[in-house]
Formats: structure tokens, C-alpha cells, sequence
């Protein structure tokens, strides 16, 4: 960078605008100013207002600080957002320490912020309001959130620092009133890093599954000493409250001392004004358990005595109205007796009434000789005329088999080829009427009388040459059997299912 001998800064006179003074690049001019203005403002603190703020995608926070008269822009970091004690707002009013620099890219000056913290207690309690009145529309302090505390719970989880002496407390209050099994959850309850922990802590108990190797807590104590309310701000913190306010196991709230209030003792389902008070919430004293346990025990043996005496009172005005069980039985026994009596009567009586029955009947019956001789001559006569049937029906379908069989005898096909004639077929057995029904080279099988042969079918049939005559028909043999004729039907002789070679 030229020094400030090469590069005057001041304006020169308006004999000098002619000469030749060396002249500045706009990055140059940007860049001088950019080192005047971090040499002369590399650490200042400023009280103001904050306006417009906006994380980033890249964890950058830009806003705005203003007075009633004046605006100065500002960027925090992404690796200094995330400590800052107190998180920007809109309308908070803070104190911020960093340092003046210049963006060149837009001509403008804008402070790096470092640290920021609230302007007074009066600012804090503003901000505070505001947010409990933002988190309470949402929902998040309802009554109807809360959860009932466990009565004996089994396990019970701790969030607070390990060192301080809360947790002492609490330990030395527990074992005095009853042993329960206690899990410490170790965080900071102060500083910018104790809201992020705390918060963990609650959503890591909330998560942890039941039957697990560590036993899931019944109930959730979070606890912290006094303080003033910027050592309590992280419990005012939105992250904890919603924490808390998610959680679906029981949580008590025992922040500060009596007169301490924040935000997390609205969303949890019960507020401890000490962390010993919580530990007297949590778990009953174990004298006054066992004296209510002994009370309970006496009431309870009084009661069943009282409902002894009153049942065996009722029983024995009861006993007054019931008759004797011995006579009972005696009575049901006399009837029994009569009804056996009676119903033997009965039986003798029913016998000799169906024995006379049959006697009359018997009477009545022809004897079985008889019968069995009558239907045995029957039986022969219809043997006689069963056989004579069947023999005629048998005979009279003989003859008719015989004439049918001479009947397909004399219409099959072979007596024509007996005559001289050939049946042409193709080589899958099909019957071939006419020369055209074949390509020229075809193989075919013409079967005479005696045999077959395998013939090739030549050129295309002449059209012009003479039908040749037809065969002289053979001589029939007189010795031969005369054969009988077709049956005519109605309408001509009867047609055979075969196509004819003639």
C-alpha cells in the first residue's frame, strides 16, 4: 500500500488540478480508509438498540444498532454467535465491544461484534417479559401441560453442575427422607454455554428408553443456587423453556431462592422455591410414610372387623327363617319314595296293556310256512317269463347286428378297390378327390385292392385329354350270397356317413 507521502489525502488547490498528482483506484481509496478507520476504532463499546436481526445460512448474525438519531450497522460472527451471553433481539437494548471496519463493497462502516450484554437490569427484565408473554401464547405455560408428580418414584434425574453445592444438597436431603436411585446429568448453570447444555440434558433424559441399560428417570429435577438475574439468565433462555415444556417425564423447577423467578418455572409442572425443596417435593419422608402406611393398616383392620360383625349378624337373622337342612332332606326323600311307588305302578300297568295288544294281533298273523311257500310258487312263474323275454330280445338283436354288418359290408370302400379302382391320399391320410387339391411334386400314397404304393404327382392335368372310359363292371359270383337292399327311407336309400367312390 503507497505511504502517505506518495498519496497526499488532501485535496489539492485549484492551481494544482492541471499538475500531475498521482491518483487512487476506488479498492485503493477503500482500502485506506478500511485501515484508517480499524487503527483509530479496534476497540470500542457501544450502547444502542437492536434492530432487524438476521441469522444467516452460514451462522453469520447481521443487525442494526440505533439510537433516537443515528444507525450503525453490525455482523457477529458464526464462531462468536454462538457464545454470546445474550442472543440478539428485536428492541433489546445491549452494550456491544468489537471493533469499526469498513465493508468496501458497499462503501459502508459496519462493527465486528465480540461481546454483547444487556444495558441495564431494567433492559433484562423488558426482554424477559416480552418473551413470557411470546412463549405463554404459544401455549407452552398452560395448566393443562402439566404433569401430576409421581407418588414413589423409582429413579430420579438431576440436571445441575456436578461441583456446586446443590447437588450435595439434594443428595443429603434425599437419603434423610427416602433412598431412591439418583442420575446426575452434570452441566453449567451460568455462562453462554450453560443454556445449550441444559437444554441437552433435559431432551437427553426425555430420550432415553425405558428397560434400557440405564434406568429411564421417573422424574426430573433441575436445580441452580441464587444468583442475580444475570447469573439466572440462561434458565430464561427459549431453548431451555422449550426443553422443559416438550419433556414428557415430570419435571420440577428449583432455580434461585424463594423471591427468584424465570421462565423455565412457568413451563415446568412444579416449581421448587429451593433445589432441598425439590428433593421434599420429589420423595415422601419415610417416618411419616410408615406412620401413614400403619394408619392406613389400622383403618383397614377396623374395617374388615366391622364388616365381620355386620355380615355374621345378618347370617344369623338368616338362620331364623331358613327351615332345617335335616328335615329338608327327609321331606324331598318321603316324596322321592312316593314318586318311585308310583311310577312302578305305572310300568306294571303299561306292560299288561301291550301284552294283551300283541295277543290280539298274533291272533291275526297267517303262519310264516305259509307265506314262504306262496311266494316261492310266484316267484317261479315269473322266472319262467323272465327267461322267455330275455331270449327274445337277444335274438332279436342278434338278427339285426347280422344285418347291419352285411349292410357296411357291402357300402365299405374296399369292394370298390376289389374292383379295380385306387384310393389317392396324401402322406397324413387325407382322401384326395381332384388332381388340383395337390401341388406338382407332391408325394402321395394310392392304395389298390392288395397293397399300397408311393407315387410323385407330375405336371398340371390336361383339360383337353379324354376321360377315360369307365371299367367294365366284374361278374358277381353266383355262388356268392345275395346280398339284401338298402332300407329306403322316405325320401331315397339311406345314407351310409361315407362318401361314395363312384
Amino acid at each position: 500500500m503507497p505511504s502517505d507521502q506518495e498519496f497526499p489525502v488532501s485535496s489539492p488547490s485549484a492551481g494544482d488540478r492541471g499538475s500531475n498528482t498521482p491518483f487512487l483506484t476506488v479498492s485503493e481509496l477503500a482500502g485506506r480508509l478500511k485501515a484508517t478507520v480499524e487503527n483509530a476504532f479496534d476497540f470500542v463499546r457501544v450502547r444502542a438498540e437492536i434492530s432487524r436481526p438476521t441469522r444467516a445460512a452460514s451462522g453469520h448474525v447481521y443487525f442494526t444498532l440505533k439510537d433516537d438519531r443515528s444507525t450503525l450497522d453490525a455482523v457477529c460472527w458464526k464462531t462468536v454467535a454462538g457464545h454470546l451471553s445474550v442472543q440478539p433481539e428485536e428492541g433489546l437494548e445491549v452494550i456491544v465491544t468489537g471493533k469499526l471496519t469498513i465493508y468496501g463493497g458497499r462503501s459502508k462502516y459496519q462493527i465486528v461484534v465480540q461481546q454483547m450484554e444487556v444495558a441495564g437490569e431494567g433492559a433484562m427484565l423488558k426482554q424477559l417479559e416480552e418473551r413470557r408473554k411470546r412463549l405463554a401464547a404459544e401455549g407452552l405455560f398452560d395448566a393443562t401441560r402439566k404433569k401430576a408428580l409421581p407418588q414413589m418414584p423409582a429413579v430420579i434425574g438431576v440436571v445441575t453442575s456436578p461441583t456446586g453445592a446443590v447437588i450435595r444438597d439434594i443428595l443429603h436431603r434425599l437419603t434423610d427422607r427416602f433412598g431412591v436411585h439418583l442420575l446426575l446429568w452434570g452441566t453449567l448453570v451460568q455462562g453462554p454455554d450453560a443454556a445449550a447444555q441444559v437444554a441437552r440434558a433435559v431432551r437427553g433424559f426425555d430420550a432415553m428408553p425405558a428397560g434400557g441399560a440405564v434406568p429411564r428417570p421417573d422424574l426430573l429435577i433441575v436445580a441452580r443456587g441464587g444468583g442475580s438475574l444475570e447469573d439466572l439468565w440462561a434458565f430464561n433462555e427459549e431453548e431451555v423453556v422449550r426443553a422443559v415444556a416438550d419433556c414428557s417425564i415430570p419435571v420440577i423447577s428449583a432455580i434461585g431462592h424463594e423471591t427468584d423467578t424465570t421462565l423455565i418455572d412457568f413451563a415446568a409442572d412444579q416449581r421448587a422455591p429451593t433445589p432441598t425443596a425439590a428433593a421434599e417435593m420429589a420423595v415422601p419422608v419415610q417416618a411419616e410414610l410408615l406412620a401413614r402406611l400403619a394408619e392406613t393398616d389400622a383403618r383397614l383392620q377396623r374395617g374388615i372387623g366391622g364388616r365381620l360383625d355386620q355380615a355374621g349378624q345378618l347370617l344369623r337373622l338368616a338362620m331364623r327363617g331358613l327351615l332345617d337342612p335335616g328335615e329338608m332332606v327327609e321331606r324331598r326323600a318321603q316324596a322321592l319314595d312316593l314318586a318311585l311307588a308310583g311310577l312302578d305302578r305305572g310300568m306294571e300297568k303299561r306292560l299288561s296293556d301291550l301284552m294283551l295288544r300283541v295277543s290280539g294281533l298274533a291272533a291275526q298273523l297267517r303262519p310264516p310256512e305259509r307265506l314262504i311257500a306262496a311266494f316261492g310258487a310266484d316267484l317261479g312263474n315269473y322266472g319262467g317269463r323272465l327267461d322267455q323275454a330275455i331270449s327274445t330280445f337277444v335274438e332279436r338283436r342278434g338278427t339285426a347286428l347280422e344285418s347291419a354288418s352285411r349292410l357296411l359290408s357291402a357300402n365299405s370302400f374296399e369292394r370298390v378297390l376289389d374292383r379295380g379302382f385306387a384310393l389317392v391320399t396324401t402322406p397324413d391320410g387325407r382322401a384326395l378327390k381332384r388332381a388340383g387339391e395337390v401341388p406338382e411334386g407332391a408325394d402321395v400314397t394310392i392304395r389298390f385292392a392288395d397293397a399300397s404304393r408311393t407315387a410323385r404327382m407330375d405336371g398340371a392335368p390336361d383339360p383337353s385329354a379324354p376321360t377315360p372310359a369307365a371299367p367294365t363292371p366284374a361278374i358277381p359270383d353266383r355262388a356268392a350270397p345275395k346280398k339284401k337292399a338298402a332300407k329306403q327311407g322316405p325320401s331315397g336309400p339311406k345314407d351310409s356317413g361315407q362318401d361314395s367312390l363312384f
